[in-house]
């Protein structure tokens, strides 16, 4: 069974946009696991506003293509999302990170694609590590 890639803004930016630091690990973690790619709602957000411009026509064509699917619903998580929020209120913690790391929670064999080293950090399930890959 082929791992799940869960998506996070950094991985969605940085392939979609040129110069991004970035971009060439996006385009090998894309190649590594291929569409589709899940996400939330927050993560599309915060990435339609950094890509502005050309990149929202891009980003849309992913979703239309379906190789970005939203693929988490906060009214079923709200409870747990907020407690992660909580926990790691200190860093602090953003609501579209909490909800990648609800995600997964919830979705087995996962992977989280993402330039955001604060996922080294989080912990799902209370005390495991985040299954991720990161920028060297």
């Amino acid at each position: 069974m082929a791992v799940t890639a869960i998506v996070d803004t950094g991985f969605l930016v940085a392939l979609l946009r040129r110069r991004d630091a970035h971009r060439a690990w996006a385009q090998e973690q894309a190649a590594r696991h291929p569409p589709p790619w899940l996400t939330c709602e927050a993560v599309l957000s915060e990435s339609f506003h950094l890509l502005g411009g050309n990149g929202i026509a891009e980003l849309g064509e992913l979703l239309d293509l379906g190789a970005v699917s939203i693929a988490f619903s906060l009214a079923e998580h709200r409870g747990p999302v907020i407690a992660l929020m909580k926990k790691y209120s200190r860093l602090p913690m953003g609501f579209a990170d909490a909800c990648l790391v609800r995600m997964t929670e919830v979705i087995s064999d996962c992977v989280v694609l993402t330039s955001d080293s604060d996922f080294r950090i989080y912990r799902r399930y209370g005390r495991r590590t985040i299954p991720s890959v990161l920028p060297s």
